[in-house]
Order: C-alpha cells, then sequence, then structure tokens
C-alpha cells in the first residue's frame, strides 16, 4: 500500500527540485511500501550484513526453517520468543557467524523483555527511535535509518552515511564529485519534510528496482 503521505510529498518535491520532478516522471507507479512485521525485518537485516545477496538468502531460509516456517508466498513472520530461547550454537548451524547469532539473540531479547516496544514507537521522534534500535547489537545508524525508511515509512529520514545517496548526490548536483556530509545536509534542506521520499528516487536513479525490507 502506497504511504499516505507519498503523492503529497512527490508533488512538493516536483516543484522544489528539477532532479527529483525528472525522477518522478520517470517512476510514477512506484513507491515505498513495508513488507513484514519489526521483528522479522530487523532479523533479516543483521543476516543480510555484509555478505552477498545470495548467501544471506541461503542463510535467512534456513534460519527461519530453525525459528519459524517459510510461507508459500510473502515473508515469514518470527516470534522473538523462539529465538530468544535458541543457543548461539544452533543459530551458527544456519550459517551464521557467531558474532551475528549473539546479535539476534540480542535482538529477541529486546523485543521479548519489552525494551523494544513497536507499541510505543509512533510517539517516539525519528532520533530517539533510532537511539532505540542502536542500542541493539550489530545495529548501527545506517540499519536504523533504512528500517525508519524501509519500514516505519517515516518521511524524513537523510541517511548521509549510505554510499548509495552520496553516489547519486554526486552524479546529481555535483557533476560527478561526491559531496561531503555538511554539503550533503545543506542541499536536501529544501526537501524536508519528504527527505525520506527524496532518497528513494534518487536510489531509482542508480537502480531502478526498488528494495523491499
Amino acid at each position: 500500500m502506497k504511504p499516505r503521505y507519498w503523492d503529497e510529498a512527490t508533488k512538493a518535491l516536483s516543484r522544489r527540485d528539477r532532479v527529483l520532478a525528472r525522477l518522478v516522471r520517470r517512476y510514477p507507479d512506484f513507491h515505498l511500501r513495508r513488507r513484514a512485521d519489526p521483528f522479522t525485518t530487523l532479523a533479516r537485516a543483521i543476516v543480510a550484513q555484509q555478505i552477498s545477496v545470495k548467501a544471506a538468502d541461503a542463510i535467512w531460509r534456513r534460519f527461519v526453517s530453525l525459528v519459524g516456517r517459510l510461507p508459500s508466498h510473502g515473508f515469514p513472520r518470527l516470534a522473538a520468543s523462539r529465538v530468544a530461547a535458541s543457543s548461539v550454537e544452533s543459530l551458527r548451524g544456519c550459517g551464521l557467524s557467531r558474532r551475528k547469532a549473539e546479535y539476534l539473540v540480542d535482538l529477541a531479547d529486546h523485543f521479548s523483555s519489552g525494551r523494544l516496544d513497536p507499541k510505543r514507537w509512533r510517539k517516539l521522534g525519528d532520533e530517539d527511535l533510532i537511539a532505540a534500535l542502536v542500542d541493539v547489537k550489530g545495529i548501527g545508524r545506517w540499519t536504523a535509518e533504512m528500517f525508519l525508511i524501509f519500514h516505519e515509512l517515516r518521511p524524513d529520514v537523510l541517511p548521509l552515511d549510505d554510499l548509495g545517496l552520496q553516489r547519486a548526490f554526486g552524479e546529481h548536483y555535483n557533476d560527478g564529485e561526491r559531496l561531503d556530509r555538511k554539503a550533503m545536509a545543506a542541499l536536501a534542506e529544501r526537501w524536508r519534510p519528504w527527505r525520506s521520499v527524496a532518497t528513494w528516487y534518487l536510489w531509482r536513479s542508480l537502480d531502478p528496482i526498488p528494495v523491499e525490507y
């Protein structure tokens, strides 16, 4: 389902920025959409860190088979309590490194104990939610920002550490040369309060196939 703010955001960005106006016209039927529940989404992000897509998919399928089940279509829904009760060694049997297995158990503990409670997130600002997420081992600011954009559908996140966004800034706004963080942040001021949407279209300029979490 399209985020409720999407049409308003694309109209505003198109008025303010010629690059984004062109990209909005190029991808008229694409938009952000949520795929899975919060715990499953974050667990998938941890599994996929620093390995190829193919390897991540294989490990993820083994992990889900151990702690849940793979549906015939769509994303699985994993129970944090079941992951929290799993041993690190059993998770390592899925192909996970010891560190990632420990990260997944810590994530599950945060959900099971209520330290991470999605019911409370609506009241949290972006920075407060990022702070809560990075309290989990293995979740850094970039992963938290991706979660806010792709799962929480927060409209005004600007992931300045994202390499794709850095590349798109350089290609479209600086004759192919990378901009520093301060320059990117300053340029993006015109996009408020829709910086997530602007970021999403700049990603599309590099890869037309949307990533979904």
